[in-house]
Order: structure tokens, then sequence, then C-alpha cells
């Protein structure tokens, strides 16, 4: 009794770890290729798995956040895919460099020429977007993935704190902080000497490198030629007393 007790206990408790460290379900996601900083340009890539078995997904619509529009988004050319960019006019322009715009990128499409994604693949769909806003600490787009079944999954359900992850969230970039080198990538001419700084010392650390490593070799060649000759010195030594 007991030891049929003790093994449905631990078959319990196996089945209770399984469910606990099983993968969570894929979904359309976000994230940067480096970073993604406040003020900044950066290239996204939206991750999209086929959740299917019997199906391929053949087309992805990213629908970008109104609230925080950005004016600037080109797309990358993916083999197989046909890409569409979608502005629209703001209703209130932004002004970025001196320049008064009034229209942002508000849908992203791309749709499958072939196959798709197929069946137990993933696909990365590359954007290089900008400038990202500087009063957010992220930006929330909401995507739609349509399967050669005809199927359409919404991704568009916010997480909200404190909250379980909900069943279709929707794509979350996280934005980090301001770069210090300047917006859009520039640098000040002080950024550039003191980068060009480290590459001088690290050049002068390589030189004392070398320099040491030849006396190194220097003066193993010499400790071996000693040696030699102290070897050969004691032969003939012994040779002299034998003979003696």
């Amino acid at each position: 009794m007991k030891a049929s007790r003790i093994a449905a206990a631990g078959t319990l408790a196996a089945s209770a770890v399984l469910a606990l460290s099983a993968p969570a379900f894929a979904h359309v996601s976000v994230q940067p290729e480096g970073t993604a900083a406040k003020g900044d340009y950066a290239v996204v890539n939206f991750k999209v798995p086929n959740e299917h078995d019997d199906a391929s997904t053949t087309k992805l619509e990213v629908n970008f956040p109104i609230d925080h529009p950005l004016a600037s988004v080109m797309p990358e050319p993916i083999d197989g895919w046909t890409v569409k960019v979608t502005k629209s006019k703001l209703a209130k322009p932004l002004t970025m460099h001196g320049e008064k715009i009034d229209e942002a990128v508000t849908k992203v499409t791309w749709t499958a020429g072939g196959k798709g994604i197929e069946p137990g693949f993933f696909q990365k769909f590359p954007l290089s977007i900008g400038a990202l806003p500087e009063d957010t600490d992220q930006l929330v787009f909401k995507a739609v993935q349509t399967y050669s079944n005809k199927e359409v999954v919404r991704w568009i359900e916010p997480q909200k704190e404190g909250q379980a992850e909900p069943e279709n969230p929707a794509p979350v970039l996280a934005l980090s902080a301001a770069s210090e080198s300047g917006h859009h990538g520039s640098s000040s001419a002080e950024d550039t000497s003191a980068t060009e700084a480290p590459a001088k010392d690290t050049t002068e650390a390589a030189s004392s490198s070398d320099s040491s490593d030849t006396t190194a070799r220097v003066l193993g060649v010499v400790g071996i030629v000693v040696g030699v000759a102290g070897v050969a010195y004691g032969v003939l030594a012994g040779r002299r007393r034998t003979n003696a």
C-alpha cells in the first residue's frame, strides 16, 4: 500500500514538473538587432513561428502605434515575400530635425508569393525604424497572422502589469536609454578622439608585448646554447677522466 502511494505521489509530482517546465506557447514577437535606444534609429525583427501542423503562414500584418508614430520605416527584401508599407496622415504633425512631418507609417504587410512559413519553421521580418520616441519605454505593435487554410490569428492583446500573459499577446519592443553619443548614430569630434585614443594605447601595448616576446625568445635560445655547451663540456670531461 505504501509503495503504491509513493508511486502515485511520484507520478503526480513528475506531471506537475512537466506542466511547469513546458515551453510557453510560441507567438509573434519583436526584438532589436543590438539596441533600440530612445531617439535613435534601430533595426528590429518580427519573429513569426508557424504553430500549425497542416497549414503555412502566408501573410503578416503589423500595425504601428499611433500614439508614438514613426516617420521612417524601411523593410529589408525577403525572398518569396512581397511587402507593402502603408502611411497615414497624422492628427498631430511631428517635428523632426526641424522638419514638419504630417504622416507616418501605420502598417506593414508581408505576403508570401510561394509556400510561406511551412509547419515546423519560423521567419524573421526585418525593419529599419525611427526615430524612436523619447517619452516612452516601449512600443506596442499589433500583429495579424494569416494561414493558408484561411485561419487568422490576431496578436493584439496588451500585457497588463501584474497579470499573466494573455493568450494572444501583442509584440512589444522595449526601448533602452538614449545613446550618450548623440541621437541617430551621430558622434562629436570629442567622441571620435576618445575612441581613437584607446586604439593608440592598444598599439603601444602590442609593441611592448612584441618586444617582450622577442627578448624572451632570445634569452631562451641563449639558454639552450649554454645548456648544450654545458652538456658537451661534461661529456668531454668524463672522457678525459676515463682516459686518465
